[in-house]
C-alpha cells in the first residue's frame, strides 16, 4: 500500500535512465512527429484461444464444401466423357446426380458461418457485410450448377 510514497533513486535506475537518454540523443526521430499507426483490429483473449485448436468449425467446413465439390466435379467429368455428352441422356443424369452431402454442408455455411465468423452488419443493406466483395453464401449445387460446367452436346 505505498500510495503517493516516492523511493528512492537507485544505482540501477540511474543506469537505466542514462542509457534512456543515450538512445534518445542517437535516435535519428528525435523532434519529429511519430507516424500514426492504424490498427484495424484489437486481438482479444479469444482469438488467442481459438489459434490453440486448430481451424475453425467453419474453415473446416468450407475445406470439406472445396473438396466434394471438387471430387463432384471430378465425376461428372468422367461420366460427361464417357456419355459424349449427348443432350438427353447428360440432361437426366445431370437431374438425378446426388448433391445431398455437399447441399447439407452448403446448407450449414449458409445458416452459420456470419456468427462462427463474427461478420460486422452492413447498415446501409441491413446483411452481413460482403468477404472479399462477395456475399458468404454459398449455392447449392444442383442440374442447373451441372449443366453450366458441362453443357449439353447437340445430338
Amino acid at each position: 500500500m505505498r500510495q503517493g510514497v516516492v523511493l528512492p533513486e537507485t544505482p540501477r535506475d540511474r543506469r537505466n535512465l542514462e542509457a534512456l537518454e543515450a538512445d534518445l540523443r542517437d535516435s535519428p526521430l528525435r523532434g519529429q512527429e511519430l507516424p500514426f499507426r492504424l490498427r484495424n483490429f484489437r486481438p482479444d483473449a479469444g482469438s488467442y484461444l481459438a489459434s490453440l485448436g486448430g481451424p475453425l468449425p467453419y474453415m473446416a467446413r468450407l475445406r470439406e464444401i472445396d473438396e466434394l465439390t471438387a471430387q463432384h466435379e471430378q465425376q461428372l467429368a468422367e461420366a460427361y466423357e464417357d456419355l459424349g455428352g449427348e443432350a438427353p441422356v447428360w440432361s437426366a443424369l445431370a437431374r438425378s446426380w446426388d448433391f445431398g452431402e455437399v447441399n447439407e454442408l452448403i446448407d450449414r455455411h449458409n445458416r452459420w458461418y456470419p456468427v462462427e465468423r463474427r461478420l460486422s452488419m452492413d447498415p446501409t443493406t441491413g446483411d452481413y457485410a460482403l468477404v472479399n466483395g462477395r456475399s458468404y453464401r454459398r449455392r447449392p449445387l444442383d442440374a442447373a450448377w451441372v449443366l453450366e460446367r458441362f453443357p449439353p452436346r447437340a445430338a
